[in-house]
């Protein structure tokens, strides 16, 4: 018996009814080329060339897979990508709300050294509370979970037997990963989320099963899985 076979039977899968998630950080934002990490959040920015070229990357990696669907964000950043992978398989994106970036407030478009010089009050509460503390006209991670998680599971419900794609964003795709593995939020940055990356998540009725996280296509990274 190999490995895997071994794994179903332990975990009672039955891989008939699962649904293999490819889920992607978009490419690289337009407004950060200058190397400089910004906040964006539900600012509604365009994906760089370099952006752009990282997910097509993705969309070559899934253009032989038996795609069924692709969702995504409905931000453009998110779409675009999306609109590459499901160019080669004669679909439609299906974009939702529930899964935009977490909402960064009065940060949104920051620098995180902006962020420091013009908010130090917000940014030592938000250290002290990362999972609940809200910055002011923003979201913090809990409403995140709390809209993506229904969703994506209403997604999953959707789909059984089937192989389906989402293009999401940083800390949206965190939350989704750290619901997959039963990873408490408090440990929401034990997993990272590059611009471009892939992961791999099969869901069952009662569980998942992540194959690859993090993964990138132009370095190689991604298994034949």
């Amino acid at each position: 018996m190999d490995s895997v076979s071994l794994r179903d039977r332990l975990l009672g899968l039955d891989r008939t009814r699962g649904v293999r998630l490819y889920l992607v950080r978009h490419g690289e934002a337009a407004n950060v080329t200058d190397g400089v990490f910004r906040y964006n959040g539900h600012i509604d920015v365009d994906v760089s060339p370099r952006g752009a070229e990282q997910m097509e990357r993705i969309a070559q990696y899934l253009r032989n897979k038996d795609i069924s669907k692709v969702y995504s964000s409905d931000l453009l950043r998110a779409k675009r990508g999306a609109e590459a992978v499901a160019r080669y398989h004669d679909l439609e994106v299906q974009a939702f709300c529930e899964f935009r970036e977490i909402k960064m407030g009065i940060w949104e478009g920051l620098t995180f050294q902006e962020i420091q010089d013009r908010y130090p009050q917000e940014v030592r509460q938000k250290f002290d509370d990362f999972i609940h503390y809200r910055i002011p006209d923003g979201e913090n991670v809990m409403d995140v979970k709390n809209r993506v998680i229904p969703k994506i599971r209403e997604l999953i419900d959707r789909n059984k037997g089937r192989e389906i794609v989402l293009v999401g964003h940083g800390g949206m795709n965190m939350v989704i990963l750290c619901d997959a593995i039963n990873l408490e939020l408090a440990n929401f940055f034990r997993i990272t989320q590059g611009n471009g990356c892939l992961n791999i998540i099969d869901y069952f009725d009662d569980t998942a099963v992540v194959s690859l996280m993090n993964g990138f296509v132009e370095t190689q990274v991604c298994p034949n899985v």
